[in-house]
């Protein structure tokens, strides 16, 4: 049988995304389903199996008729990882090419559709990248930086600063919602929480917080001063980040998309781009991201096959 369609797959810390096409550009199938991050879903590579099985069924399709399987998996860094990352897409007659990279390779694809340019991303994880005139790639953890702007980030610090005492009027709301999401009817309470760790297994606790950061972000448009000062030190975090990147390319005005719930909230979008905005020495344009990660995958997908995507 031809092998005629391909597959692209965007794994993130929150979910599986998974695109069937053909070899014209027409979408067959989209699925989705659980994460795909091995650091934070000790079942990651059987939600991505599951969701490739899905996908292929809702396209009439079997593993025998891809033609190439492209993956943006977090947390793969490099040939190192093929141990944990091969399994992730062995399935059953599925013996087609495959590339596995970083979500964030996927993610620049699709954002910037191979152009120049820098991605800096802040929902579940946070991640800055760029690829610069000369095709070379860049990162902020080269740098060993770290942009702590993550969701849960957002949300720990403004629980910290709640209990630090650093809190005025502006802020009732955003502890009233912080004190019924944690279950607790006081500070003193949430106090007392807080010095017993809030939860004893790491990877609960991070996604107990991580699923609070909506609040945070939105009281900080809505004037919380806690919120304000969370969301600020954030931005300025990754405004360095996505400084150092840029210093690695030659031309002066560098594209910049912005891709996560935090860094696409308007409170954080509007600050970060403020922030870019002042840079003396490069014009930092933010731009729309123009197609989803999964999408980029597609592409890449296409690219590995030599064949033209300019018109797609």
């Amino acid at each position: 049988m031809e092998r005629d369609v391909v597959i692209g797959i965007d794994g993130g810390g929150t979910s599986t995304r998974v695109m069937i096409c053909d070899l014209k550009g027409n979408e067959l199938a989209y699925a989705e389903g659980g994460c795909a991050s091995k650091y934070k879903d000790e079942n990651a590579s059987d939600h991505v199996k599951a969701t490739i099985e899905d996908a292929l069924a809702k396209a009439g399709r079997v593993a025998t008729d891809v033609a190439m399987l492209v993956a943006g998996i977090a947390g793969y860094e490099s040939e190192a990882d093929d141990a944990w990352i091969i399994p992730f897409t062995d399935l059953p007659g599925l013996h087609c090419p495959k590339l596995h990279l970083n979500d964030s390779d996927i993610a620049h694809a699709g954002a910037l559709q191979n152009r120049p340019g820098i991605i800096a991303i802040a929902g579940t994880g946070t991640m800055i990248m760029g690829i610069n005139e000369y095709g070379r790639r860049i990162r902020n953890s080269d740098y060993h930086q770290y942009a702590y702007s993550a969701a849960r980030h957002l949300a720990y610090d403004a629980v910290y600063e709640v209990l630090a005492g650093l809190r005025d009027d502006s802020n009732e709301g955003l502890i009233t919602e912080m004190l019924q999401y944690l279950q607790v009817s006081s500070l003193e309470q949430l106090q007392e929480l807080a010095r017993q760790g809030f939860h004893p297994d790491t990877m609960k606790r991070n996604q107990l917080f991580g699923q609070f950061a909506p609040q945070v972000t939105r009281a900080a448009e809505q004037g919380s001063s806690v919120a304000r000062r969370v969301c600020n030190r954030a931005a300025e975090q990754l405004r360095l980040g996505i400084e150092l990147v840029g210093s690695n390319f030659a031309q002066r005005n560098v594209e910049v998309a912005l891709i996560g719930s935090v860094i696409c909230s308007p409170y954080m979008s509007g600050k970060l781009t403020e922030l870019l905005m002042a840079n003396p020495i490069k014009q930092y344009r933010v731009v729309e991201t123009q197609l989803q990660p999964v999408v980029g995958a597609i592409l890449l997908a296409y690219k590995e096959l030599g064949i033209p995507t300019n018109k797609r």
